[in-house]
């Protein structure tokens, strides 16, 4: 279920006001993860990493209510229209899905929304089986209408140090960039270690850096605890 909310009748009204009119109202932290535990678990009971690390971004948000609600429109047209107002407006969802980018039969990439459960077994069932689908039809699966979406682009050819993604007005929703793990011999005190530099856009409407570093770090805790 989603529906348009007033934005004076909630905690993001002075962040409405202020944000919706910026010309880029998108915010870009970065962070590097020790991401052992997922490589460990993806080893041992064969489960891709970029699905384990999709079900823990998703796990990480879903605690977080700004994560919930989206700001839509507020870009450059927007702004461009009669009387020179914006027009924009708030979305509150009442679930969550992760995006994720697939290499289709083509050669080419298409776009995955899965719907995120904190059943891990349920969450993997429909990860395989929705991104082979969209892999054969070429077809993408688009969850936005009833879901507040986490846009996710792994670049698995190279190893990345951070990424930022464009502005638009018509994309806000939050996204995470990835490139390929790194192997450490000792990283934080620890032997033998795997690493992984990601990027954290959201748009300041939203959430604020507080909220950003909450999830950033509810994430952290999510790869260290999956089991």
């Amino acid at each position: 279920m989603t529906e348009a909310i007033n934005p004076k009748e909630t905690t993001r009204a002075t962040a409405f006001n202020l944000w919706m009119k910026a010309p880029n109202p998108m915010v870009t932290f970065f962070k590097t993860f020790d991401v052992t535990n997922l490589i460990k678990m993806s080893r041992r009971w064969e489960l891709k990493f970029n699905m384990l690390l999709d079900y823990c971004i998703g796990k990480a948000a879903s605690g977080i209510k700004e994560f919930f609600v989206l700001p839509v429109g507020g870009g450059i047209r927007d702004c461009l229209e009669e009387h020179g107002e914006v027009h924009a407006k708030l979305i509150k969802f009442d679930n969550i899905a992760v995006n994720t980018i697939v290499k289709n039969k083509t050669g080419e990439v298409s776009s995955c929304d899965i719907l995120f459960t904190d059943n891990l077994e349920k969450f993997n069932s429909e990860y395989l089986n929705y991104t082979d689908q969209v892999a054969e039809t070429c077809q993408d699966r688009d969850l936005s209408s009833d879901c507040m979406v986490i846009g996710t682009s792994a670049i698995i050819d190279t190893e990345l140090d951070g990424a930022v993604g464009m502005n638009s007005g018509i994309f806000n929703n939050p996204f995470i960039i990835w490139g390929r793990y790194r192997k450490r011999f000792f990283y934080r005190g620890r032997f033998n270690r795997y690493t992984l530099a990601l990027s954290f856009q959201f748009h300041h409407t939203q959430m604020d850096g507080a909220h950003a570093g909450k999830f950033l770090a509810n994430l952290e805790r999510e790869i260290d605890a999956l089991k």
